[in-house]
């Protein structure tokens, strides 16, 4: 393995800009090469982030031998494909979430990397930052009790454009699996995969246009989540235990603060965000791992269960 891991970017949209924005800061870090479906974008966005190689199509990257890991950023409905082929490729990936739109899906590529002995992690990057490693803390000391209950959402207004990638069935749009994921997410990490699953919602042109959930628990506790294109929602998030509670009172995937029985906790935030997810993946193909412990393969799984549940309830479908 060379001093500097070697990374190559597959697509240029907001969040690979946003992403490889971050790779630059790490020092054991080389973002050699990107790919569009458009040679120029590819190009435009090589010379804005100095990276020295830029191509036509992903396959292009994939045949690249200096490569070693690949972030995948393109929409949902080709992570499965661009993943798998770069675990055939014999590159390490990071994908952004959803990994995948389907259970068999997931699980080929986490067999294929298992197989393979190659990293994968959906890049759930807000399970990384310093503020939900300290909620994670404080629950577990038990500060706030018995935990019992769960509220986040996220959601926003957003015009209805038909060809907008979040309003088109096509391209794995709606509210759930773009913006959803993270209350969903945020609610597998403190109590699990629920027993119960129920949701309300409505549909625009085949996607979900908003969607309510409540995740349920044998011990009473649950969990009560919305996802919503339609409405600004607030996109906070309580944590409620026996003796106290947890408050994220700004984004809740992305926190500046957290309020722990009323004390406030604040800490430094690296980047754009992205920092502490990215030298994770570092580290753990440095290490020669297949997974991380902070997202492992089998919650990457219990949240596309509990994701489809929810998507089946309102009727969503994706091809």
């Amino acid at each position: 393995m060379p001093n500097k891991l070697r990374w190559g970017v597959v697509a240029t949209g907001g969040i690979a800009d946003v992403v490889t924005g971050d790779l630059r800061l790490l020092p054991d870090v080389e973002v050699l090469a990107v790919s569009s479906r458009a040679l120029p974008k590819a190009e435009a966005f090589a010379a804005k982030h100095e990276i020295p190689r830029a191509y036509g199509d992903y396959a292009d990257l994939l045949a690249d031998p200096d490569v070693d890991v690949v972030y995948v950023a393109t929409p949902h409905v080709q992570h499965h494909e661009v993943t798998r082929a770069a675990l055939e490729a014999g590159k390490h990936v990071l994908c952004e979430k959803p990994a995948t739109l389907t259970l068999p899906h997931l699980q080929e590529v986490v067999d294929l990397a298992r197989e393979r002995g190659l990293f994968f992690m959906e890049a759930i990057w807000s399970r990384f930052n310093p503020l939900t490693v300290k909620l994670r803390e404080v629950v577990a000391d038990g500060a706030i009790g018995e935990l019992r209950s769960v509220r986040a959402d996220f959601g926003f207004a957003l015009e209805h454009d038909p060809a907008h990638r979040l309003w088109n069935r096509a391209l794995g749009g709606g509210s759930l699996f773009d913006l959803g994921i993270y209350p969903v997410s945020f609610a597998h990490m403190l109590l699990g995969e629920p027993e119960t699953v129920a949701a309300h919602g409505s549909l625009v042109d085949g996607v979900d246009a908003e969607v309510g959930m409540l995740l349920g628990y044998p011990g009473g506790e649950h969990a009560l989540l919305a996802s919503s294109l339609v409405s600004p929602l607030l996109s906070r998030a309580v944590v409620y235990g026996t003796r106290g509670l947890v408050e994220l009172p700004g984004m809740h995937h992305a926190p500046t603060a957290i309020i722990v029985n009323g004390v406030e906790h604040r800490a430094e935030i690296e980047g754009a965000g992205y920092v502490p997810q990215l030298r994770e993946v570092v580290a753990r193909v440095n290490a020669g791992e297949v997974e991380s412990p902070t997202i492992t393969h089998a919650e990457s799984l219990a949240i596309l269960r509990t994701m489809i549940e929810v998507g089946d309830q309102v009727g969503l479908r994706y091809d």
